[in-house]
């Protein structure tokens, strides 16, 4: 029977044209709206390495001073120490670890017909690479021998390049930034995870735009004295000069561990633990304060990448879409009302109420299916309006294919929610006073 009543459905579109094309625009609208809205909401908030997230992880050490200090206060910043990130890094916790600052700088061209070119990137350990899963066009990142000698080697983003080289391989060419002659070992892949996780604290472009235009070892930053580019939270005033810096406790390095198991949380735990244990023994971490450990959607949640304000549009646009059903209710009154006589000779004809409910909630679905089509139409119109904003909502105005069922899943249920009432009202015709008014 329901491709029967779907035929049916099908069929009653063509019953009084006007309140039907009135009912889908309706729903159209107010499925687009709300599937628009919670399209952004989910690539905001989505897992931006689901394979690994969960052995991802972000340490939180409170360094600062008793000044100024409350029991139980958050650290004033999410990052580490130069002294505290080559400890990490020496104490070889993990199956890999990193520790990551931005650089910026301009690239001198050895091409006569190219300017200089300012670009933004990161100095990072080894582990970088094989641990947030980068992808390479070209070649390969560095070693941990290169890590350590502190080498002048360069991984470039395709878009550098492409404009310094052309579409060619440029492995083995050298390149000068930062004062300096680098020699190009490997050129980047597509790598656009949103969001950027692993540059929610100052990374160019954003928590969702942008990219590195380069990465270089972090001892080689450090050796070339290069600054962050980027948050840095000093207690105190440091010595002066860049080894003031590092042996300060400014917090200025992003740092990561990856683990083998979601399990080892714990293991790494009590490693930092002790760790901050035996840096309370060096008159260090005065607070004594409880380190944190977050994954990748944890340390999204703590950054708080996806606002109130995101989740607040999303509820409102539910909330037009609820309005939207009211008039929906109202179209639907209005259309099974006219059918009172149908009823009432199938109901003397011995059909049930039940197959009459069925029947006329199976038409509100059809409608809520062909909402839905006209729904998609508009929520894609809308998505590319939107991603025409700026490069942020041009990342994040993508559907995937579970928003797109989601239209269709929407669309159908809301028509279905609001063919309830004019279902049952249809359901209670009288089949003696409609026969009798025949």
């Amino acid at each position: 029977m329901f491709h029967y009543y779907f035929k049916l459905g099908l069929h009653s579109l063509r019953r009084n044209p006007v309140l039907t094309a009135l009912m889908v625009l309706t729903l159209a609208i107010g499925v687009a709206a709300s599937i628009s809205t919670l399209t952004i909401l989910h690539m905001m908030s989505g897992n931006p390495i689901p394979d690994k997230s969960e052995r991802l992880f972000v340490p939180l050490i409170d360094n600062g001073p008793l000044e100024r200090y409350t029991a139980g206060q958050m650290p004033e910043d999410n990052q580490v120490s130069y002294r505290d990130a080559m400890n990490l890094l020496a104490g070889g916790h993990g199956l890999r670890r990193t520790a990551i600052y931005g650089v910026s700088d301009a690239i001198e061209p050895a091409r006569t017909d190219l300017g200089v070119i300012e670009v933004d990137g990161s100095a990072a350990t080894s582990d970088f690479f094989p641990m947030f899963e980068v992808p390479f066009l070209y070649g390969a990142g560095w070693t941990q021998v290169d890590d350590k000698n502190a080498a002048n080697v360069i991984v470039l983003s395709r878009k550098i390049s492409e404009k310094l080289f052309g579409n060619v391989n440029p492995v083995g060419r050298h390149i000068r930034v930062f004062s300096d002659d680098f020699q190009v070992i490997g050129v980047l892949g597509a790598w656009h995870p949103a969001p950027r996780y692993t540059h929610l604290i100052n990374g160019n472009g954003g928590s969702f735009a942008g990219e590195d235009d380069l990465i270089i070892p972090f001892n080689t930053a450090i050796r070339h004295q290069l600054n962050n580019s980027g948050n840095t939270t000093c207690q105190g005033n440091p010595a002066p000069g860049y080894q003031g810096r590092l042996d300060s406790e400014c917090t200025w390095i992003q740092f990561w561990f990856e683990e083998t198991s979601p399990f080892d949380r714990s293991k790494l735990q009590n490693y930092l633990d002790a760790y901050s244990r035996e840096q309370g023994k060096l008159n260090r971490f005065p607070r004594k304060n409880i380190n944190r450990v977050y994954n990748v959607m944890e340390w999204m949640d703590h950054l708080h990448v996806v606002s109130n304000d995101g989740r607040l549009s999303s509820w409102l646009s539910l909330g037009f879409l609820a309005l939207c059903l009211v008039n929906t209710v109202g179209l639907l009154l209005a259309k099974f009302s006219v059918r009172a006589g149908e009823v009432g000779v199938r109901r003397a004809l011995g059909a049930s109420r039940a197959e009459i409910f069925k029947q006329f909630l199976i038409e509100a679905a059809v409608v809520g299916l062909v909402g839905g089509v006209f729904g998609l139409a508009l929520t894609m119109g809308a998505l590319y309006a939107i991603g025409q904003q700026s490069e942020r909502f041009s990342v994040l105005a993508h559907m995937d294919w579970m928003m797109l069922a989601l239209t269709f899943v929407l669309a159908i249920l809301a028509s279905v929610l609001a063919g309830l009432l004019p279902t049952w009202r249809a359901c209670q015709v009288t089949p003696a006073l409609q026969l009798k008014s025949q």
